[in-house]
């Protein structure tokens, strides 16, 4: 089912770039304008002018950041910035990192080309919804370079963990081609596994196992398109390199792999005053309030946050609600009543789906203009700092989604509302390059 291909990827050379922290970036869709300026400044060869572009006046369909990167490509090819391996091979890669609470995890994963599938085959599944002008951005992207420059995120099942061990087991005594520590303090572990009888036994492995797409649909719908487009100008006369997409594989069943939730924070107006909200909510949701006076708001978001961290280990749909001036938090517990009114659907009994239906659009009247001034943060002490700083007039504290969830809504054919998932770590962008030419 995900039929996987070992390839000679395209890295970047130590002996020309120095350290190769200097050159990877994260990925493109959280980059903002300042990070990007400071990538571009980091380096010459930063994968950033490949990635994500800079616009420049008077740009034209002749001459834009799409051509550039293009331009950039080939000549760091040719000078010898960017190498392509000698033998086909697979990427293990791992990702050391701490949580804030002070865990230390490593995710373990590899790198390798899939065969793009177009969803509904019960091959890969997408579970999140896309944009059309993302998927845009990156299809002229692919369409002008032809080289997937970051992988996309995909979960597969292993409860054994035999698929990361039999690569481990090749590179036990190796020291890891590239280690880079981002600015997050997070470590990347790169090694080449180029061992055929491994190779293959991988290949084999993952061949019965569906794909669960985490991060990366823009990119995956848009490889898709572009497939198609390059199989319609050859006339389908046989296998191209465009049937293949650069892909990072993670064991859903691996404790390393997290899930952080996205939390909600909506800029003043609100679409309807609180008392009106509230006693809408009531309907549905139990509201437990946690007052405070100055001297006593550390002790109450502690209790606040427990009180929300509590139903990740329980089958509660519960959330968080700040309003900005009130000297109070809130847990919203959704009731018998509440449940009742969910859909069957796995997609209808998520928690953003619960927020989106009966929070913002039931009990706040939202409209989609609402909506679209929504900001979206995945740490909750981020939310409750810009809520200190009046950037919002409310905010919704979330749980993450189980893992299951996530299966659960791709399997049924279905996806997620926007923003429901973040998942965490991120791979980086630049380590290995798929180069169709």
């Amino acid at each position: 089912m995900a039929e996987i291909l070992p390839f000679r990827g395209v890295l970047y050379d130590p002996a020309r770039v120095g350290d190769i922290t200097s050159v990877v970036a994260p990925p493109y869709d959280v980059v903002g304008p300042a990070e990007q300026a400071a990538l571009y400044a980091r380096h010459p060869g930063n994968i950033i002018r490949l990635e994500l572009g800079q616009e420049h006046p008077g740009d034209s369909p002749q001459e834009n950041r799409y051509t550039r990167a293009h331009s950039f490509l080939q000549d760091w090819l040719r000078d010898g910035l960017l190498r392509r391996d000698d033998k086909p091979a697979i990427y293990l890669y791992a990702v050391e990192y701490r949580l804030r609470g002070g865990q230390t995890r490593t995710m373990r994963g590899f790198l390798s080309l899939v065969k793009l599938e177009e969803f509904g085959t019960g091959r890969i599944f997408p579970h999140e919804n896309t944009r059309a002008a993302a998927k845009d951005d990156r299809y002229q992207l692919l369409e002008t370079c032809r080289s997937n420059f970051s992988p996309i995120f995909s979960l597969y099942s292993d409860a054994e963990g035999a698929i990361i061990r039999t690569l481990e087991r090749t590179v036990e005594k190796g020291q890891p081609r590239f280690a880079v520590t981002d600015a997050d303090g997070v470590r990347h572990l790169l090694w080449t596994v180029s061992d055929q009888k491994a190779l293959d036994r991988v290949v084999a492995a993952m061949k019965p196992l569906p794909l669960f797409i985490a991060d990366g649909h823009h990119r995956y719908e848009s490889a898709l398109r572009y497939r198609n487009a390059q199989q319609q100008a050859s006339g389908n006369k046989g296998p191209l390199p465009s049937d293949w997409v650069l892909m990072y594989f993670s064991n859903l069943d691996d404790p390393g792999l997290t899930i952080l939730p996205t939390h909600r924070v909506l800029p003043g107006p609100l679409p309807c005053p609180a008392p009106e909200f509230r006693q809408r909510l009531a309907e549905t949701f139990n509201v437990e309030t946690v007052a405070f006076a100055k001297e006593t708001e550390p002790a109450a978001r502690a209790k606040f946050l427990g009180a929300l961290h509590a139903a990740r280990t329980t089958n509660a749909h519960v959330m968080g609600l700040i309003v900005r001036g009130e000297s109070r938090y809130e847990v919203l517990t959704l009731t018998a009543e509440g449940l009742s009114r969910l859909g069957a659907s796995a997609r209808e009994r998520l928690d953003v789906s619960i927020l989106q239906q009966m929070v913002f659009r039931g009990a706040m009247r939202m409209e989609p203009k609402d909506e679209e001034r929504l900001i979206y943060i995945k740490d909750e002490e981020d939310v409750l700092a810009a809520m200190a700083r009046g950037e919002g007039e409310l905010a919704v504290l979330l749980n993450p989604p189980r893992v299951t969830e996530v299966k659960d809504v791709a399997r049924a054919g279905d996806r997620m509302p926007h923003k429901s998932t973040y998942f965490y770590p991120k791979p980086l962008t630049g380590l290995v390059i798929n180069a169709m030419d």
